[in-house]
C-alpha cells in the first residue's frame, strides 16, 4: 500500500500499471475524495425519489460504447424533471467553489445529470469513469486505456440513505459505493454508505475505480454527473 492522503492508502498494483490520466489530490488532506453533507434537503430528496419511482419512461443503463450487459451492470436510468434539475443546478453551484478548491481544478463543461436507480439485486461491477481496463490472456488487469479523458471529476448526489434494515422507499441496504483500490491503514477497502442529501466527489481516473455492491432491499437513487475542467 502507498499513502495518498492522511487516512487513505492505495493498492500497490497501481504503481506498476500505465495510467495515462493518473492524478491525485493534495496528499495532506485527510481523504482523497469529498463527502459534502446536506446538499439537498430531506424534502427535496423525497420529492426526487418519488418522481423517479413514478417514472413511466425508465430504461436500463447501457455500458459506455457498448450494448446492455446485465452481468456487468444492472441499473435503471430515470428522467429528472425540469423543476428538480433547477434545484440540482442551484445546489451544485453552491458547492462548486469548495469542490474546485479541494481538487485544484477549474470546472468547465459537464455531462447531463444521470438519475440512476438501483432496486433489489441491482449493481455495477468495478469500473473507472474515464478509462477501460486492459487485461492479459489470463484476465488480469495490466493497465488502463483512457476512453473519456474529458471526465476529470465525478459527482454522485444521493437522494436515499443506506440503512441495514430499510422499512421504506427512502432507504436501502447493500448498494455500498466501494473504491476497489483504496483502503485504510489496516488494508480495509474504502466503502461509503452516504445519507440522502450527501454528495460524494472524486477524480474519475483509475485510482478511484469503484463499484456499486448489489442492493439487498429498498431503492438506491443517485444523481450522477461527470465534469471536465482545467487542472
Amino acid at each position: 500500500m502507498h499513502q495518498i492522503s492522511n487516512y487513505v492508502y492505495a493498492r500497490d498494483e497501481l504503481l506498476g500499471w500505465d495510467i495515462p490520466t493518473k492524478r491525485l489530490p493534495n496528499p495532506y488532506r485527510d481523504f482523497p475524495y469529498m463527502v459534502i453533507e446536506g446538499v439537498l434537503t430531506p424534502s427535496e430528496c423525497r420529492a426526487i425519489t418519488q418522481s423517479a419511482l413514478a417514472d413511466k419512461e425508465v430504461v436500463q443503463a447501457e455500458l459506455r460504447g457498448r450494448s446492455l450487459d446485465t452481468t456487468i451492470r444492472k441499473t435503471d436510468i430515470h428522467t429528472l424533471s425540469t423543476e428538480h434539475r433547477v434545484i440540482y443546478d442551484h445546489r451544485f453551484e453552491a458547492v462548486r467553489a469548495e469542490i474546485e478548491d479541494f481538487f485544484s481544478i477549474s470546472l468547465s463543461k459537464a455531462t447531463d445529470v444521470q438519475v440512476l436507480g438501483y432496486e433489489r439485486e441491482s449493481f455495477y461491477v468495478k469500473h473507472s469513469d474515464d478509462s477501460s481496463e486492459l487485461r492479459n490472456h489470463q484476465g488480469d488487469v495490466i493497465g488502463y486505456k483512457a476512453v473519456a479523458p474529458e471526465r476529470k471529476l465525478t459527482t454522485v448526489l444521493f437522494t436515499t440513505s443506506y440503512t441495514p434494515h430499510p422499512t421504506d422507499q427512502d432507504h436501502f441496504s447493500g448498494g455500498e459505493l466501494l473504491f476497489n483500490y483504496l483502503c485504510d491503514e489496516s488494508g480495509n477497502t474504502i466503502t461509503l454508505r452516504p445519507e440522502a442529501g450527501d454528495m460524494v466527489v472524486f477524480l474519475s481516473n483509475p485510482y478511484f475505480a469503484h463499484e456499486v455492491l448489489p442492493v439487498k432491499e429498498g431503492f438506491r437513487l443517485s444523481l450522477v454527473q461527470w465534469h471536465d475542467g482545467i487542472l
